[in-house]
């Protein structure tokens, strides 16, 4: 069972190239390494929350050999990118740029947080301020003690 686990491990961190197929990747070196860098930037827009390099969907595969084709047409990496985004949109970005229909994107997150903090500071500090209500009415009290002194004398 152990040797399972150690086999895991070892080989694990290869799962998401086995996700490219050997016909897909480039003859040149460099160019590969640029493809794959570009792939990771990409979401699969059939998995949706792994990039097109590590999916094995269809479309993902289709959008590995567009962008393999790109750079050996001599696009730059931007230039691949740009291409990508305009035929999909910013959604299949995995990190997509901060422009004003994105910020909700990159910036709720925070002023949800914070809005958080501020709402249970208030609260807090609100609950510190008023004084402890006296559940009991001063006849009540009166009454509380009388018992309680009966108590004392009867015991002793």
């Amino acid at each position: 069972m152990r040797w399972v686990a150690i086999l895991a491990v070892l080989f694990l961190p290869w799962a998401p190239a086995l996700a490219v197929e050997p016909a897909e990747m480039l003859d040149d070196p460099v160019l590969e390494a640029r493809a794959r860098d570009i792939s990771q930037e990409l979401r699969c827009l059939v998995c949706q929350n792994q990039s097109i390099d590590d999916s094995n969907a269809p479309l993902a595969a289709d959008l590995r050999v567009l962008v393999r084709e790109r750079l050996a047409a001599g696009d730059s990496d931007d230039q691949v990118m740009a291409f990508v985004t305009s035929r999909y949109g910013d959604f299949v970005r995995l990190r997509p740029p901060v422009q004003d229909n994105t910020y909700i994107l990159w910036f709720g997150p925070a002023v949800v947080l914070l809005a958080g903090v501020a709402i249970l500071v208030f609260t807090t500090s609100r609950r510190r301020r008023r004084p402890e209500p006296d559940p009991l009415t001063p006849e009540e009290r009166q009454r509380v003690e009388a018992l309680l002194a009966g108590r004392d004398e009867g015991s002793g």
